[in-house]
């Protein structure tokens, strides 16, 4: 039987006598290898960030979906009202007052003669403004209020702690009778005033506990062991990880703050005609409830599903950003 004899690659025998090793050769003849991911599926991207997973998490979450729909609708009709109605919240006729709905007219008319349509869709325009403004108002207020006494700490953590206790003793709606019952204004500023005024402790204690837990962990230490200024501490390494608690609780405080406006208004110390609000309306529809329900239970429902669709936005933010909950 012939001797058969096996002769080595070039670049190997090249190595094997001493010689240099073609790399070129032996790295073109190696398939590359990408890094996997934790399943070996496919290639490993860039870690995601809490943001990234958050706005994941949400965009597969229908009730974050149905929520800022309503939301979005709100909004657009509020700073359009007039894309859907054609008339006046201020044009009334009594002689049409109490009646159904009709041709032109799908919810009827109050008391007054007024299109009860026309109202609850120009009263969405006060709900989302004093809402979102003083929903700001607190959330900028309490944070930064809150943010110095987490991080300070001492005596100025201790002095903020005693004058949010002192807030949280006041009822709102008895606060809201005392204080609102002397101002004449009829605009939405003194109602965002008086709720950011007794709406910031609760963030505040929020953003205190959130910059407290911050501030402890391991990468803060490190960047003042290196010799980070304050600022630069709170900037960059503290308030980033210490907004999520606040955005969370703002969310949903929004739609408690547009019913307290309602309930204010309803009380008479919010808004006043000839203001717009459901809250009014809600107000004025009440001695007739038997005679034109319409009139009452069309700013009542629009009322309740705003309030609702902040609520549920609210809650599907806190799911998406509180990662014991994953």
């Amino acid at each position: 039987m012939p001797e058969q004899h096996y002769e080595p690659e070039p670049a190997l025998a090249g190595a094997a006598a001493g010689g240099a090793v073609d790399l070129d050769v032996v790295e073109a003849g190696t398939p590359e290898r990408r890094p996997q991911g934790p399943d070996g599926s496919g290639p490993r991207g860039k870690p995601r960030s809490l943001w990234s997973d958050a706005w994941r998490d949400l965009r597969r979450n229908p009730v974050f979906l149905v929520s800022a729909l309503v939301i979005l609708f709100l909004v657009l009709i509020s700073l359009w009202p007039s894309a859907i109605t054609s008339g006046s919240p201020l044009t009334c006729d009594l002689s049409k007052a109490q009646e159904g709905s009709r041709a032109g007219h799908p919810f009827g008319f109050d008391g007054q003669g007024c299109d009860v349509y026309t109202r609850t869709v120009y009263g969405a325009r006060t709900s989302v403004a004093v809402g979102v403004l003083a929903t700001l108002g607190v959330a900028v207020l309490g944070s930064v209020l809150g943010a110095l006494a987490g991080f300070l700490g001492g005596v100025w953590d201790s002095v903020l702690s005693r004058v949010t206790d002192v807030f949280f003793a006041i009822p709102v709606v008895l606060g809201g009778l005392v204080l609102l019952s002397v101002v004449t204004s009829d605009t939405v500023w003194p109602v965002i005033g008086f709720i950011v005024l007794l709406g910031w402790p609760q963030i505040s204690r929020i953003a205190r506990s959130a910059v407290i837990t911050a501030r402890q962990n391991d990468y803060v230490q490190a960047a003042r062991a290196l010799g980070a200024s304050r600022s630069r501490l709170v900037l960059r390494h503290i308030a980033p990880n210490a907004v999520a608690p606040v955005i969370v609780v703002a969310t949903i405080a929004l739609g408690t703050y547009i019913a307290l406006e309602a309930t204010l208004s309803y009380l008479g110390v919010g808004l006043k005609p000839p203001s717009v609000s459901w809250g009014i309306d809600i107000s004025a529809a009440s001695p007739y409830i038997r005679n034109a329900p319409h009139a009452l239970l069309w700013p009542s429902g629009a009322l309740a599903v705003t309030v609702l669709a902040f609520i549920m936005l609210g809650d599907a933010v806190r799911d998406a950003l509180d990662p014991k909950l994953r």
